[in-house]
């Protein structure tokens, strides 16, 4: 299964009580900042210059424990910013796992092997280590030499300890199919429990030629997951179907509400209009006002955290879709 059971019998239960609640907009998932410090500065990250404006101000643990409550979201990807260069990260993954919240670490690698002492393996806990090519490609993108094989040899002292260990992979323009290829069928054979992949976003404040519209991501993804169909993208079905052009999803950005050490960020993971001072005024957001065809911002966007909501949330009023996400969950 590419998911805990554990997980996937929370959220069922999780959704049936928004539901039943008659909750249209709600959160699945909670993505927390502790801090925005990085030990890399990478081409497409839009996260650096906002570090840039706060200097080292970071999150405390009992303020990423009020968001975890406040918010009540099932899913916790730990991000930033690299959230291991935080001295409390191993409070901050217990105090969630101990709420029985489903914490994704994201980290480049750098710091993994040296940080597998802190914490312990857990059906709740999971790291994803970003990798966006093979070493060339990858270290290119990341500014430095020796990142790629870092971070290898992290997904694999992970495993090895008997934790779960996912990737994400981040498609941006001319990239090689073959060497996206390559890599995937690398990590299934290293033994990771799942892979997302997706296009970059657009950040204005980068300024880089480097990400693509729509059309050029489906066109590189939509191959890629096609050849690739029975490796364990940990994306559902009808997400993967955006991504490879198939179907047209609205954004759901209220789904994926982000909290880092300004403030809850306005509207969206990606996007930084504002702060707001609770989880409350963030759901006071005008969310009609963006998206793709509302927002010119958003119109090449196809990013999971405003995406796969909306591909669950079809999915679950369509038998057939409803079907093929169960024996997607099941058999991967």
């Amino acid at each position: 299964m590419v998911f805990p059971w554990q997980l996937s019998l929370s959220l069922a239960r999780y959704i049936l009580h928004q539901r039943l609640a008659r909750r249209s907009r709600y959160p699945l998932v909670l993505m927390l900042e502790p801090t925005l410090r990085c030990n890399l500065a990478c081409a497409g990250c839009g996260r650096i210059r906002e570090a840039e404006e706060i200097g080292h101000r970071e999150l405390t643990v009992e303020e990423c424990l009020a968001a975890i409550d406040e918010a009540g979201a099932p899913i916790l990807p730990l991000t930033g910013g690299e959230p291991l260069l935080h001295s409390e990260i191993g409070s901050i993954v217990r105090g969630a796992v101990a709420r029985r919240v489903y914490v994704y670490l994201c980290t480049n690698g750098l710091q993994l092997q040296s940080a597998l002492h802190r914490l312990a393996p857990s059906p709740y806990l999971s790291f994803v280590v970003h990798l966006d090519g093979l070493a060339r490609t990858h270290d290119r993108l990341a500014g430095r030499g020796g990142v790629f094989a870092a971070a290898m040899a992290g997904v694999a002292a992970a495993k090895a300890a008997g934790f779960q260990v996912r990737t994400n992979t981040t498609v941006y323009r001319g990239a090689d199919p073959k060497e996206l290829s390559n890599l995937f069928s690398a990590l299934a054979a290293m033994g990771v429990d799942g892979m997302m992949v997706s296009p970059a976003f657009g950040y204005e404040q980068v300024g880089a030629d480097i990400f693509p519209t729509r059309a050029e991501a489906t066109g590189l993804i939509g191959p890629i997951l096609a050849q690739h169909r029975w490796l364990r993208f940990y994306s559902t079905p009808l997400y993967r179907d955006l991504l490879s052009g198939r179907v047209s999803l609205p954004c759901s950005p209220w789904s994926t509400p982000t909290r880092n050490p300004r403030g809850w960020k306005r509207p969206c993971y990606l996007l930084a209009d504002g702060y707001c001072a609770s989880y409350a005024e963030l759901m006071q957001t005008p969310w009609e006002r963006y998206g793709p065809g509302n927002d010119p911002r958003c119109a090449h966007c196809m990013m999971h955290s405003g995406f796969e909501a909306s591909a669950l949330e079809a999915a679950t009023k369509s038998p057939r879709e409803l079907a093929r996400l169960m024996v997607w969950h099941l058999l991967w």
